[in-house]
């Protein structure tokens, strides 16, 4: 898995989402076969109210509020649809391509082949749409930098954001989280680092 796709993935992994990553979008062509469209780099998925249920130290429960900056739909579930950049935040013209997000809507089931049409045209236009099941669709780019005027068309989130938001939780949570080994490449990785610097929230050195 690309790094900088890891690392967006353990943001939108400790924000709630179920995430798949490089997927794959097959077409056909004119002479018979198929070939590669493109790869998607992230698709997220978030049922609305999720968060975490986060210990205290005299056992009472504190739940966890997604980070803002992603704009998480109170309300509803929530689809991103995301392109990851270690240039400028941006999507690429697959990610715009009106061919590759009706088979990718509709190979995940978020709608009807009757509706897509009209669904594709909305999240192109606006970059995001509801369809009828109820949930939000949204098209969202990751990258080093957005300076300027905001994106239109999609919402973006840069790299340096994640990689700060990712920080402040593991050190705002270290008492709970430094009791658990993960296996993800990029939360992993900022977790033993984390051990290594700062050792365990009882204040033990590191070793």
């Amino acid at each position: 898995m690309d790094n900088a796709v890891a690392l967006v993935e353990a943001y939108l992994y400790v924000n709630g989402y179920f995430t798949v990553t490089e997927y794959p979008v097959i077409e056909g062509v004119r002479k018979g076969g198929f070939r590669v469209a493109t790869d998607l780099d992230v698709m997220a998925f978030r049922f609305p109210h999720a968060g975490r249920l986060v210990p205290g130290a005299r056992g009472e429960y504190g739940i966890f509020s997604p980070d803002p900056a992603l704009r998480c739909p109170p309300d509803r579930a929530d689809m991103l649809v995301g392109e990851v950049k270690e240039g400028r935040a941006e999507l690429n013209r697959g990610a715009r391509d009106p061919d590759v997000l009706r088979v990718m809507l509709a190979r995940f089931g978020c709608c009807g082949l009757e509706d897509v049409e009209g669904i594709v045209k909305q999240l192109l236009r606006k970059g995001t749409a509801v369809v009828p099941a109820g949930h939000g669709v949204r098209l969202v780019a990751f990258g080093m930098t957005h300076e300027g005027d905001p994106p239109h068309g999609y919402h973006a989130v840069s790299l340096l954001h994640v990689m700060q938001f990712l920080e402040a939780y593991l050190r705002e949570h270290w008492g709970v989280l430094h009791n658990a080994q993960f296996k993800h490449p990029a939360f992993g990785f900022l977790a033993l680092l984390q051990k290594t610097l700062h050792g365990k929230s009882t204040g033990e050195e590191p070793s």
